[in-house]
């Protein structure tokens, strides 16, 4: 009876510990892969996108549909690709120790952060630009 439970919870401490070196590798607090929606919005921030896209994960069906687009933006953040992020979505207790653990390091936001500076650069209003003169 006691393996019925000491296994399943070995598999969830472990998988936490895989979650919690990602966020550390992004530069975010391990911790915040502990509390629910928090750890989402924190992985929104590891991605380079808006906060406000925690809302469409409450819209059933436009929620699966962003966190699968979520999931290819970590993917990308650490160098991998497309195949990479089918990994993490159909076998998420292999694929997050790899990356959690193996060699894989955080680039940034899609995998360039110059490119996403240029791109967040563009899209600020005119207020929020900084200027050179």
């Amino acid at each position: 009876m006691g393996i019925f439970f000491i296994l399943p919870l070995a598999i969830v401490v472990f998988y936490i510990a895989a979650s919690w070196k990602v966020y550390e590798k992004a530069g975010q607090p391990g911790w915040s892969c502990l509390i629910p929606i928090y750890n989402a919005y924190i992985m929104l921030k590891i991605v380079g996108k808006p906060g406000w896209w925690l809302l469409l994960y409450f819209i059933p069906i436009v929620n699966i549909v962003y966190l699968i687009w979520t999931y290819n933006m970590l993917s990308k953040s650490f160098g991998k690709d497309e195949g990479f992020t089918a990994g993490l979505l159909i076998l998420g207790f292999i694929f997050w120790p790899i990356l959690g653990f193996g060699d894989a390091k955080y680039l940034g936001p899609y995998g360039d952060p110059v490119a996403f500076r240029a791109i967040q650069e563009e899209s600020k209003f005119d207020f929020e630009k900084t200027s050179n003169a």
